[in-house]
């Protein structure tokens, strides 16, 4: 299965709307596909215009490390200097904190990620799943 530009609009409305049900700060939120290749992204009025990189980061990791967001997080603290080595790998595009959210299809395989920036990050990956879900996916926050 390929995450589709119709699924990636999907996340990114009912992430969006998630967050306004949460009364979220101003959201941003970009789709990549399983190569990392950015297929949908949208900054809120009042998102700041730096937040494309932090959501872009977000799901980056996460797709191309197959590892989420909260699992980078865990491994950055446990291992720093891994996680360092990893980001130099890839350009210092690795943001490794929860709101990098991988996306799994029906048989487990990742097609893609998902990236939430613009509140407390925890709250982010709960924005992302709800999108991820909308869209008939599996979210791996």
């Amino acid at each position: 299965m390929t995450l589709t530009l119709d699924h990636a609009r999907t996340i990114i409305e009912i992430a969006r709307a998630k967050g306004r049900e949460m009364s979220l700060k101003p959201l941003s939120v970009v789709v990549l596909d399983a190569g990392g290749h950015v297929l949908a992204f949208e900054r809120e009025d009042g998102a700041s215009p730096g937040r494309f990189a932090i959501a872009q980061g977000k799901a980056y990791g996460a797709v191309m490390l197959g590892m989420a967001g909260t699992a980078q997080m865990e491994r950055a603290e446990q291992q720093a200097y891994f996680m360092a080595a990893v980001n130099g790998a890839f350009g210092g595009q690795v943001v490794p904190v929860p709101g990098g959210v991988l996306v799994r299809d029906g048989s487990g395989a990742v097609v893609g990620a998902v990236g939430v920036t613009g509140d407390t990050s925890e709250k982010d990956a709960m924005a992302a799943q709800a999108g991820i879900s909308a869209a008939g996916l599996t979210a791996e926050i």
